[in-house]
């Protein structure tokens, strides 16, 4: 019998705020994150605007000598497993370390230390690379310098399947303590991808909202006049730990991991299957993994990205793994408000959920003013909605066929 998974922690960056609280707030109150970009110039850009974090700084939990040597990325994971630290009230000190460790996941990793490098490289010569570009840039340098920062001595590694990272980083951990290998997790996801070279080769794949009149309103999953989704940055990082540890401990236990499932379509490298066999069958793993019916489901946080495709596949998917209870449960993308944070996306989702859980409201789909007939479930258009939701679904699927589901429910 599989050990319970507790949620005690958790912290976020976003463009929306770097406090859960602030966060919620805002989602709650339909703003958007999404505004024209500045830390980079966009003068010969198609698309001009994203979900950037402005004004970020990692202190308390990086120091300024050492936020040099670590990539925007790195620093995301570092923060907002500080501040999930500190909410969990755990003393790592206290604790085995062999039994405590870091799954983080991203689907690029240190993207402006690659950029910025290579740019030295072809200006100033291989002498003018800095000595740390390699471990600023590495995907596991997340959860290795989270590692590092508590003597987490146990599981450490990243996760990378595209925009489905930090919730396959998440059932990672979660089978980890599940299974005994250990008691405390700190999992989740982090990206800092809004530089030139993701921006242009999103672009140019034609995967982007060009919405550039509009930015606020570019983001608008399962709405008929959606263009694309808008790229963003961000982290989201749980706490996760065996519940009778928790307890023993007196920690406040947020929720509880009740499932998860994950799978491959094998069909195209960036298209989602047209019917959403994949994703529904993520969905499904982890109902069957947690011993739940669709009907236990009282909302779900989808992928909802955007795209034309995207939203259309997971409205079917729902539908074939939900049946009668599709039209029921309680739909929406944060997306809208947040943009896409790719492999940080299912971290800060899931952090959604189990607010959600416990403040009683679900967060709009904001911007959903013309729903695409194909898509004509319960999205929660436009308006937060007050709802005693217990169990909650996380949906989270990425290029190269990767499709995630995590369900977390009150304890």
């Amino acid at each position: 019998m599989n050990r319970r998974v507790v949620v005690t922690g958790m912290g976020v960056v976003t463009p929306l705020g770097c406090e859960v609280d602030e966060l919620m707030q805002n989602l709650l109150a339909a703003k958007s994150g999404i505004r024209d970009l500045v830390y980079l110039d966009t003068n010969e850009f198609k698309v001009k605007f994203g979900g950037e974090v402005h004004d970020f700084s990692p202190e308390p939990y990086v120091v300024k000598k050492e936020a040099k040597r670590v990539d925007r990325f790195s620093a995301f994971a570092m923060y907002s497993a500080g501040r999930a630290v500190d909410q969990s009230g755990i003393d790592f000190s206290k604790e085995n370390p062999d039994r405590c460790g870091a799954i983080i996941g991203s689907g690029i990793g240190g993207l402006w230390e690659i950029e910025t490098q290579m740019q030295r490289l072809i200006a100033k010569g291989p002498d003018r690379v800095s000595p740390f570009v390699i471990p600023k840039l590495m995907l596991n340098a997340a959860g290795g310098n989270v590692s590092i920062t508590y003597g987490l001595r146990g599981p450490n590694f990243g996760v990378a399947t595209a925009c489905a990272s930090a919730a396959n980083a998440m059932g990672c951990a979660l089978r980890s303590i599940q299974t005994g290998e250990t008691d405390v997790m700190v999992t989740g996801g982090s990206e800092a991808a809004v530089t030139p070279m993701a921006l242009a080769g999103f672009q140019n794949m034609k995967a982007l909202s060009t919405r550039n009149d509009d930015p606020q309103r570019a983001s608008r999953p399962f709405d008929k006049d959606r263009d694309g989704f808008v790229l963003a940055e961000g982290a989201g990082i749980l706490v996760f730990e065996e519940y009778e540890h928790a307890k023993a401990r007196g920690a406040n236990i947020l929720a509880e991991i009740l499932g998860f499932g994950t799978t491959a379509d094998a069909g195209h490298i960036t298209s989602p299957d047209a019917q959403g066999a994949g994703a529904g069958r993520a969905m499904a793993e982890a109902l069957s993994d947690a011993k739940l019916n669709p009907a236990d489901i009282g909302y779900i946080n989808a992928h909802g990205t955007s795209t034309p495709l995207g939203d259309k596949a997971e409205t079917q998917a729902v539908k074939t793994v939900f049946g009668s209870d599709a039209k029921s449960v309680s739909i929406s993308s944060t997306k809208s408000a947040l943009g896409h944070s790719l492999g940080a996306s299912g971290g800060i989702e899931l952090v959604i959920c189990i607010s959600a859980i416990n403040n009683g409201s679900i967060p709009p789909t904001i911007n959903l003013d013309t729903p695409d007939p194909d898509c004509d479930l319960d999205y929660t258009p436009r308006e937060a909605r007050q709802k005693d939701v217990k169990i909650a679904m996380s949906n989270s699927f990425g290029f190269g066929g990767h499709n995630a589901s995590v369900i977390c429910g009150k304890v």
